[in-house]
């Protein structure tokens, strides 16, 4: 079977793999950002004086119906990864057949059920009433194609599980520049505030998923299955189900303690919403390299558990620490310095500017912890270790939560424990992670994914 268009990361010196790997992954993570990025900004300067936090309430609520079909979309890719490393190829075309089936039904299930509970569910944010139908309609129309989301969600991870991160990029760049057109024509030119700039998200989705899909058939040799590799087969949804459900619950929990925090912040009023939104847009851009290389190490950690090589994979997960330390001590420099010129860019309001100036700084002093929860966490997910997924989602609703509690309570702190609930969630949730891999329980979920 000719492997053109994938990657075997059993072989070869790690940290290149790693990095060779990571950056098609970044730079088709950032240009998704830019789908966020579009939106804020040109929503902040020409959507209305409530079009920016209207964007930032839903934002977290939009991430927990997403993070469930992410979740099984996750664990097709670990069966995959793990079954390629191993050698099993019709094995893996079998599961690229039932996450047809998956896709389906997650991302249906978690479309109608954001629309039909859009409302309770902003209401019990406490979303601000002057906020509340711009909110309401780009949670609607958002949330409302979840499936969209989820199957162009699984053909990536398909794609990167086999070692391929160029395909999925190739999309989103092409995406990325359709959505910020339409943002200019449908927010600025035809007036439509929020409705436009999700309108032009969901379309901007569609085109990289059916891309991805149409570019994997036909390049991809375990993209192009047969009627029998389409047949159910209750193994793989089972094995899918063990794997997918803790993800997704994990997700479910991390998106539950934004949309707590959310809630906190909301009660401060529109100009530290505001500041609130532009400073998670700005994170989640932070986050790319971390994100990109945790993917890169899950489908490392996956490839080579399914080849037994576990020496590699410590080897591979330990080196990319020394890559976090250095991004993380770069971008601590650029926020100090430029945060104000970079809040600036999202918002005109010279409160929010300068309370989202301050909230940078003190969220940069956390970015290194970041960056360990994604590369720990991605290993682990890699090799198989659903039981931690769900007490990593755990510990960090208990943070969020607990954190925003006390500090809220404390005189002096006030809104500022909004950035540093963030930032001290990231320390435990990433310590954690650490004490997980160090313990080495891992190695004993791997005979549930791969029968040697």
């Amino acid at each position: 079977m000719g492997k053109k268009y994938v990657t075997d990361m059993t072989k070869g010196n790690e940290i290149a793999l790693l990095i060779k790997f990571t950056i098609p992954m970044l730079l088709g993570n950032l240009f998704q950002q830019f789908y966020n990025l579009a939106d804020t900004i040109i929503v902040g300067q020409f959507g209305g004086p409530y079009g920016l936090p209207a964007i930032g309430s839903v934002g977290s609520v939009n991430f927990l119906f997403f993070s469930l079909c992410m979740g099984m979309g996750a664990g097709v890719g670990i069966m995959i990864s793990q079954n390629f490393g191993a050698g099993k190829d019709e094995y893996v075309k079998k599961i690229v057949g039932n996450a047809i089936t998956i896709t389906l039904v997650a991302g249906i299930l978690m479309s109608v059920i954001s629309v039909v509970f859009a409302r309770p569910i902003l209401t019990v944010m406490d979303t601000p009433k002057e906020c509340m139908d711009d909110a309401l309609l780009y949670m609607r129309i958002v949330c409302g194609a979840t499936f969209l989301v989820a199957g162009y969600n699984m053909i990536s991870s398909i794609l990167r599980a086999l070692g391929d991160s160029k395909t999925p990029l190739i999309f989103l760049v092409v995406a990325c520049v359709i959505n910020i057109v339409l943002d200019l024509v449908t927010v600025v030119g035809l007036h439509m505030g929020v409705a436009g700039a999700a309108l032009a998200t969901i379309f901007s989705q569609t085109i990289a998923m059916i891309g991805s899909i149409a570019v994997g058939v036909k390049r991809n040799p375990y993209l192009q299955i047969s009627a029998n590799h389409r047949k159910i087969d209750t193994d793989i949804i089972d094995k899918s189900i063990r794997l997918g459900i803790p993800l997704a619950l994990q997700n479910a929990l991390i998106a539950f303690s934004c949309v707590a925090l959310q809630r906190v912040v909301n009660s401060f009023g529109s100009n530290v919403m505001a500041a609130y939104t532009a400073t998670g847009r700005i994170e989640q851009l932070v986050q790319q390299p971390f994100g990109s290389l945790g993917t890169a190490v899950s489908t490392f950690a996956g490839q080579n558990a399914g080849a037994k090589k576990l020496d590699r994979v410590k080897s591979g997960c330990k080196k990319s620490v020394l890559l976090v330390a250095i991004f993380s001590g770069l971008m601590i420099a650029v926020m100090y310095l430029f945060s104000a010129n970079i809040i600036g860019f999202f918002t005109p309001n010279e409160e929010a500017i300068r309370i989202g100036a301050r909230g940078l700084r003190i969220t940069s002093c956390f970015y290194f912890f970041l960056g360990l929860i994604y590369v720990f966490r991605g290993m682990l997910n890699g090799v198989g270790d659903a039981a931690f997924a769900l007490i990593n989602g755990i510990i960090e609703v208990v943070g969020r939560i607990g954190f925003a509690t006390v500090l809220m309570a404390i005189p002096g702190v006030g809104l500022w424990g909004c950035w540093y609930t963030n930032g001290l969630t990231w320390a435990i949730t990433g310590i954690g992670c650490v004490i997980r891999f160090m313990k080495g329980k891992w190695k004993k979920k791997l005979a549930m994914q791969v029968d040697y």
